[in-house]
């Protein structure tokens, strides 16, 4: 599966600061200490609808991971994948009587355009669920031979008992967990199983659905978690840098994935930092497919707004918060990327040196995008009331906008 093209990271003079970011296993910040290469997985879509805000929030924050990352003059190695065959997708097909392939290529296409409008860096690798199964195979026979699974009736689960770590990625109790099992595509009820939030590993194949040769395991298809493990091990290995995603993957779908690779590997941990964006409503409630309540971005796109807007709308909150769209939070957005688009068309302005650096510690201090928003409009204020003689401030301002927030002026 291809990724999107890439847009150009201008170059900016001096060098970024290391990144500090919250570690939701750890509760507190982090500094990030790749090596010359960074590596980072982040979980992608079920590409039953499109793009909607709430994910564009969530690429967002792992797009500013790397852009400060590449201000650090490394390299990135990002990891994305794609949940191309799961239950929601299925649903969605036989609702609308599409067939269920076709319906995952649609929504993954239009996806990736949005991705490419919000100039959103790509993955070097950008891997489909269904072309992961003869990586995955494997994996679950291997657990199978270190005693960590058990079937029930044909499907094969993990027990969540043979990971000494497991619980150390979401630090929550077994009441919470249980819950966001059964909210999050779990089986804790399941008749048979010895913990309720073991999660499967293989489905045996179900009449009418889709299913692949596994081996030993027989015909059937992956669970969720093993598909994320088994692509991130094959191209970042263990202990890679950062594990992003939305926080409501904390649990099941980080803890599952970390526990699974810690018990094929015997290494830990999986990562080395868990990082979580917050989530984004609309109407007082979570924007999710499920409830129906979504913006997305491909509309926005087509009703005439600038992606540029879009991506200031994101960047104006912090990535871990939770927030709401409005028409409101669109427009300020669009405001603002005309203030800042007038002042870099100027000639000259104040010196943008410490803007630049502004920005750089802004984004260092665990992604704070907003203060380097706060940053950027004062510079733009200042030139608008005093000037300035600088004739390369405007240019400067311009690339490092574009370099370290992905917004293009």
């Amino acid at each position: 599966m291809h990724a999107w093209p890439a847009s150009e990271v201008p170059a900016l003079p001096g060098q970024g600061r290391d990144l500090r970011i919250h570690d939701t296993a750890t509760g507190g910040l982090v500094t990030s200490d790749p090596g010359p290469v960074a590596r980072i997985y982040v979980c992608g879509i079920t590409p039953y609808d499109a793009t909607h805000i709430g994910h564009a929030a969530t690429y967002n924050a792992f797009d500013l991971v790397q852009r400060v990352w590449l201000d650090t003059k490394r390299q990135v190695h990002y990891v994305q994948n794609v949940t191309d065959v799961d239950d929601p997708l299925l649903e969605r097909a036989e609702r609308d009587g599409v067939d269920w392939t076709a319906l995952a290529e649609r929504e993954t296409a239009l996806f990736r355009e949005d991705m490419t409008a919000l100039r959103m860096l790509p993955p070097r690798q950008y891997i489909g669920a269904v072309e992961a199964i003869p990586g995955i195979v494997p994996l679950v026979e291997r657990l199978r031979e270190l005693g960590a699974t058990y079937e029930i009736e044909g499907d094969i689960y993990f027990s969540v008992e043979s990971d000494p770590h497991f619980g150390q990625v979401s630090n929550l109790d077994a009441a919470a967990m249980r819950l966001l099992s059964a909210e999050r595509g779990g089986d804790p009820d399941r008749p048979g199983k010895k913990n309720p939030v073991d999660p499967m590993l293989w489905m045996a194949a179900r009449e009418g659905e889709p299913s692949w040769d596994g081996g030993s395991l027989g015909r059937g298809r992956p669970g969720w978690h093993i598909e994320c493990v088994a692509i991130a091990l094959d191209h970042l290995g263990m202990g890679f840098d950062v594990q992003g995603g939305g926080s409501d993957l904390v649990f099941p779908h980080h803890e599952m994935g970390a526990s699974h690779a810690q018990v094929l590997t015997g290494e830990f941990p999986m990562a080395k930092a868990y990082v979580h964006a917050g989530m984004v409503a609309l109407h007082g409630e979570k924007m999710s497919k499920s409830k129906g309540n979504l913006v997305f971005v491909s509309r926005l796109r087509r009703d005439g707004v600038d992606p540029a807007a879009i991506r200031l709308a994101l960047l104006a909150h912090h990535y871990r918060a939770d927030w709401e769209w409005t028409d409101q939070v669109l427009q300020d957005a669009v405001t603002r990327l005309d203030h800042w688009r007038a002042a870099v068309s100027r000639p000259d302005g104040p010196p943008a040196e410490a803007l630049v650096e502004e920005i750089r510690e802004a984004l260092a201090n665990d992604l704070d995008a907003p203060a380097a928003l706060a940053a950027v409009d004062r510079w733009t204020v200042l030139q608008e009331e005093s000037g300035g003689t600088d004739t390369g401030a405007p240019g400067v301002v311009s690339r490092a906008v574009d370099a370290l927030l992905g917004v293009a002026l």
